[in-house]
């Protein structure tokens, strides 16, 4: 999907970070803001880093509407990486500024090697499903056909806690 839609679509983002954290997650939403106008914000929650020892992150999901193709906002996901000084190493799971996701494009399926929609940490992570459960109960997995509400609820949230920062960062 390389050209842009002419009707806008909701675009799902996931955003973490476990050093400097509500400094990154600010400047994401912010840049995020600039760039595609009026986005929305689950709650911020704290989870430990999994799958290594690091830093617990702090993990939300922003909603937006836009009508710039995938490939444009995966592009402007990587620039934010690059601005907040994320270096990628050969660890797949380590320490990150900032780590941004395309989550759901509209009800697109699309399986490039580059972008993949709807991303799989969607039912695989609490961080990524719980706040995008709050965030769009009601929305239906393009794949499953299930809500975020159910697909949250079915989740072995006990196995995979996540602590509601209770102050907003933003």
């Amino acid at each position: 999907m390389s050209v842009a839609q002419s009707l806008p679509v909701d675009v799902y983002v996931s955003a973490g970070s476990n050093v400097a954290p509500a400094e990154n997650l600010r400047l994401a939403c912010t840049e995020i803001r600039k760039r595609f106008g009026e986005v929305e914000l689950s709650g911020v929650y704290r989870n430990p880093a999994l799958g290594f020892a690091g830093d617990d992150f702090l993990n939300l999901v922003l909603r937006f509407r836009t009508t710039e193709a995938p490939a444009v906002i995966v592009a402007e996901l990587e620039r934010l990486h690059v601005l907040a000084g994320r270096v990628r190493g050969p660890e797949p799971f380590s320490s990150r500024t900032l780590d941004l996701d395309l989550l759901l494009y509209g009800d697109a399926v699309l399986s490039d090697p580059a972008i993949r929609v709807p991303r799989e940490d969607i039912t695989k992570y609490a961080f990524v499903l719980g706040p995008l459960a709050e965030l769009a109960p009601q929305l239906r997995h393009p794949v499953t056909g299930e809500t975020m509400a159910e697909l949250w609820a079915a989740f072995d949230q006990a196995g995979h806690p996540l602590q509601r920062v209770p102050d907003p960062l933003f």
